[in-house]
């Protein structure tokens, strides 16, 4: 159900771009999908079942380096094409502490993003709502089209029927969205944007403009999870049949003060609770930490039942993971992976490169795989840690020179450095284990 799209010479470039700064691509990360072939047919199963209205959860489990916000981006895009909205929120002791569940679903609005509208979508989306509900209306035969006042009253009353569940637990949700179609009716164009952030959880909001819906002060811990229920009925009306919802970094609790983290720990317990108990249809939720989240007494296990609902049985050959299974251990990278995706991050730059045939040539397999335990020794050893450095030295130190000078050679002309200063704070504790300030690349 989820064929890649053809890659173009734009979606190409903006995949080498991201890797020339050391960053995850926002986007054609198909491309570079090494070894993640295993996880396809099972997560696409959960896809299709958010998009009949069912819920699904996975939590991915995996050391710094491993890929978990690679993974995730790209069942992003996955769920893109599977006509799922998507929301990539980053869970941080500040900004999106996950005991406050208000922040949560703010960066969730801030970050949700359609196949066909980047964040935040959140105004496309409401203004497609109402669009399809007139349509409803009109080809119902319920109201003229010139009938104005007859056709407001008859896209209200639908609407009220959508958001009945809804409006039984957060009134306010379905206020706002009232008080936002009015005022786009009447041309009011600042009261308008004041509701749209007001639904999208944003704090300060006029409150002349909250006073126009009937609506009080703002979204608070507990009404959070009613806004998450109708945006999903929204979403599902106006063409965009689930959301993926994905919290990332959700470790960051391990660091917060220990009242905080029980909070925390309790939210998360508490979102799975009404995922199974079928409060959310349509939500596909995916979290990402690392081990030490999810078995240590800092994480997980400090909260028994959360502890249970995560609880997955690791003990045999990582080869036998199920990809069904509610935690999902990403493999990370060994040699032989981070040599196959330097091959397949040097194809996808031959695409675009001015001398294709030249860069093909001198940035051959054995090159390729010689940089890569270059890198690797220079960080030492740890393998796991080394993609990010890796595919930023080879395409910013390697591939661009080879594409743009006709004379350079790698071979000759290049020795590998690891400067402190491109390095993130786990990197550089690896470079210090392995003695690496200046490492040369020794090649035949």
């Amino acid at each position: 159900m989820n064929s890649a799209a053809p890659a173009s010479p734009v979606r190409l470039r903006e995949v080498v771009d991201a890797l020339r700064r050391g960053t995850v691509p926002q986007g054609g990360l198909d491309l570079l999908a090494v070894g993640l072939g295993r996880f396809e047919e099972a997560l696409d199963d959960d896809l299709a079942l958010a998009a009949r209205g069912g819920a699904a959860f996975h939590a991915i489990r995996g050391e710094y380096g491993s890929g978990k916000t690679f993974f995730a981006r790209w069942l992003t895009e996955r769920a893109k094409r599977a006509g799922l909205a998507t929301a990539e929120v980053q869970i941080s002791e500040t900004e999106t502490p996950l005991h406050r569940l208000e922040t949560v679903y703010r960066r969730l609005t801030e970050r949700l993003a359609t196949a066909t509208h980047q964040p935040s979508a959140l105004r496309a989306v409401i203004d497609s709502w109402f669009y399809t509900l007139e349509e409803e209306v009109l080809d119902a035969g319920d109201a003229a089209e010139e009938d104005e006042a007859a056709l407001a009253a008859a896209v209200d009353a639908l609407m009220e029927r959508r958001l009945a569940d809804v409006a039984r637990t957060t009134p306010a949700f379905a206020a706002a969205l009232r008080g936002y179609r009015r005022a786009v009716a009447e041309g009011d164009g600042a009261t308008a944007e004041a509701l749209i952030a007001w639904i999208g959880g944003q704090k300060s909001v006029a409150a002349s403009a909250r006073r126009t819906a009937g609506v009080r002060g703002d979204l608070d811990h507990f009404a959070a999870l009613g806004f998450l229920q109708g945006l999903l009925t929204v979403l599902r009306d106006c063409g965009h049949p689930g959301l993926l919802l994905v919290l990332d970094e959700i470790e960051t609790l391990q660091r917060v003060r220990g009242d905080v983290r029980e909070k925390g720990l309790n939210a998360l317990r508490q979102l799975l609770d009404e995922i199974d108990a079928g409060r959310f249809p349509g939500l596909f939720l995916v979290i990402t930490g690392t081990p030490a989240f999810y078995d240590g007494q800092q994480g997980a296990q400090r909260l028994p039942p959360l502890a249970q609902r995560l609880a997955t049985d690791f003990s045999t050959d990582p080869r036998f993971d199920s990809p069904r299974a509610v935690q999902l251990r990403l493999p990370g990278f060994d040699r032989e992976r981070l040599g196959e995706l330097g091959r397949t991050v040097r194809d996808v730059y031959a695409q675009v490169a001015r001398n294709p045939q030249r860069v093909r040539d001198r940035v051959d397999d054995a090159y390729v795989a010689h940089l890569a335990e270059a890198v690797t020794g220079g960080l030492g050893g740890r393998v796991g840690i080394a993609p990010r450095v890796y595919l930023r030295k080879l395409v910013a130190d390697v591939l661009d020179r080879v594409d743009e000078f006709d004379e350079f050679d790698p071979r000759q002309h290049y020795a590998l450095t690891l400067a402190s200063s491109e390095l993130t704070e786990t990197e550089r504790n690896a470079a210090a284990s392995g003695d690496a300030g200046a490492v040369e690349l020794e090649l035949p």
